[in-house]
């Protein structure tokens, strides 16, 4: 008996549509990419040249009408997916959301409550969990190989002086736009992964381009966890000029670990390339980190490689295994674990407005 495949419809043209998650439905073996939302097609930006086996559709409500489809990604803009996402689960849909979730973790709890209601699962497209020095990293804490977490910094510091004309630059916090919800998304997200919900918040929003707008470009936040808990930073600046950039600087009773660079899926994919390719998700080994552990009491350093990669597939994967039966427990990015890190994003929004440490 053939396997079951599943019609994957896909709201938005632009470049996470494109790079993201079209790549992922094609290597997707029980997923067929049936159609396509493109509201402006042009000469060279158009879905129909690009994917010609694709059915065409020029409004969301169009797409989500299509009795013959069985998942709906949604690649949109953040302000739109509570709308469309809520929209798709009524129609019947499963639907597979780009980060940020929504603008806040009320509407997602609606949603998370819509999808137990119609039974059709949600998955958020958390995709740096499968970042391979990030699942270095949570290699390393599971297996104790640094001790005791007792500090943990993460970077996503650039050098990116001209705001950009997207919804990262243009829409503001209310909307979940600009770099609390975009890049602080990734950040708090791997945190939450690693350590959960934290106790408390503190953070400080800052304008780094000083070019006369109102949102914040860059922030720092720290989570703090008790009963012995680490102290977790999160950072994100624009005007950081160096040859290489801070990723992690993790510290434990027993040793630590430091890592310069990005994960190199995305500029791959970018460029073209799709897991399963030679060399997908492979970072150079110059780039690896450093482990520092204690023998005896003197500190010993030694590169450590990123263990082998899984891929961003691997959410694709995981998720066609959860509306095959395995259910909302296999759901490999939860909408409810969305809600929780909107929760310390609503937190630092609260704790950067008042200057005070906010408790969850």
């Amino acid at each position: 008996m053939a396997a079951k495949t599943y019609n994957v419809g896909v709201i938005g043209y632009g470049m996470s549509a494109k790079v993201f998650h079209i790549p992922l439905i094609q290597v997707t073996p029980s997923f067929t990419l049936h159609s396509i939302v493109q509201r402006t097609p042009k000469p060279t930006d158009d879905a129909s040249k690009d994917h010609p086996t694709a059915k065409i559709y020029h409004s969301a409500p169009e797409l989500i009408a299509d009795p013959s489809l069985d998942i709906i990604v949604i690649t949109t803009t953040p302000d739109s997916h509570f709308a469309f996402t809520k929209s798709a689960l009524e129609a019947g849909k499963h639907v597979i959301v780009e980060k940020p979730f929504v603008p806040t973790a009320s509407e997602a709890q609606q949603l998370v409550d819509i999808s137990a209601k119609t039974g059709k699962l949600i998955c958020v497209y958390q995709n740096r969990r499968w970042d391979s020095d990030f699942l270095t990293v949570k290699k390393l804490l599971d297996e104790g190989t640094i001790g005791r977490c007792v500090e943990f910094e993460s970077h996503f510091d650039r050098y990116k002086p001209v705001r950009p004309e997207t919804w990262k630059g243009t829409l503001g916090m209310a909307q979940a736009g600009g770099v609390v919800y975009d890049l602080g998304t990734h950040l708090l997200d791997q945190a939450y992964v690693l350590f959960g919900l934290p106790e408390s918040v503190n953070a400080v929003f800052a304008n780094q381009r000083n070019d006369g707008a109102e949102e914040p470009d860059s922030l720092t936040i720290l989570l703090r966890y008790g009963n012995g808990g680490p102290l977790v930073t999160a950072k994100a600046g624009v005007m950081s000029v160096e040859t290489k950039q801070l990723r992690y600087w993790v510290r434990g009773t027993k040793g630590s670990f430091k890592k310069f660079h990005l994960d190199v899926q995305e500029d791959q994919l970018k460029a073209g390339l799709k897991p399963g390719d030679g060399g997908f998700g492979v970072e150079s080994e110059d780039f690896s980190g450093e482990l520092v552990v204690l023998e005896g009491d003197k500190p010993r350093g030694s590169v450590l490689k990123n263990i082998e990669p899984l891929t961003y597939a691997t959410l694709y994967s995981e998720f066609a295994k959860a509306i095959g039966g395995a259910g909302e427990s296999a759901v490999p990015v939860k909408a409810s674990q969305a809600r929780d890190v909107l929760r310390i994003i609503e937190a630092a929004k609260e704790s950067a407005k008042s200057e005070k440490t906010v408790k969850l």
